[in-house]
């Protein structure tokens, strides 16, 4: 399976989608990471690991069709069957969306439906729920709301704080996001005619 990885970040879970690759768990390559932001770790992941990189910036975004239409040109040009959003901070539109139907995955620290938005952690948190986690989903035109493949579950215990409990969730994103794209790489995942994911064994 060929992966395209969108990033904005540190790219703590591109590095565990690198690390499942080279140590034989995750039957894949990343042909290309493209970076929202010029100064992104991630970025120095990918070239640590040999991987083509390409970094947009702000005024690229000023036009989101623009942006967009760039970046699934070099998907497209990479060869990349898949593309994986880990920790991308920007919306994808119908550029991308139509060059890749049902091909993109997103990551979201939190039960989803539950808590959607960039402060899903500090939203779960701060409502005192005992037990939020991890949701992997296809990504589409809305925010938060594609279909989904996995959860897991993070329990929220009394002395945790935000940066502990930020913790657990990265610990789990980081073993969900290579265990999803397993599956997908051996073909058990598809979306059934009401748009539900339906996993075989």
């Amino acid at each position: 399976m060929k992966i395209g990885v969108l990033i904005s970040g540190s790219g703590s879970n591109l590095q565990a989608i690198i690390d499942a690759i080279a140590e034989g768990s995750l039957d894949g390559e990343i042909v290309k990471v493209i970076s929202s932001r010029p100064d992104a770790y991630g970025l120095v992941r990918a070239s640590e690991a040999g991987i083509p990189t390409c970094s947009l910036n702000k005024d690229l975004y000023l036009d989101p069709e623009m942006a967009n239409e760039l970046i699934a040109t070099e998907f497209k040009k990479a060869g990349a069957e898949y593309l994986v959003m880990a920790g991308y901070m920007r919306k994808i539109t119908d550029e991308v969306l139509l060059a890749f139907p049902d091909k993109i995955l997103n990551l979201h620290p939190a039960l989803l439906p539950a808590f959607k938005g960039g402060q899903a952690i500090q939203d779960a948190f701060d409502a005192g729920v005992k037990v939020t986690g991890v949701t992997v989903h296809f990504a589409n035109a809305e925010y938060d709301k594609g279909p989904i493949i996995a959860q897991r579950s993070v329990a929220v215990d009394e002395n945790d704080t935000v940066e502990t409990l930020a913790e657990k969730i990265h610990a789990v994103e980081h073993s969900l996001y290579p265990e999803v794209l397993r599956l997908i790489s051996a073909g058990k995942v598809s979306i059934d005619i009401s748009r539900k994911v339906r996993i075989s064994e």
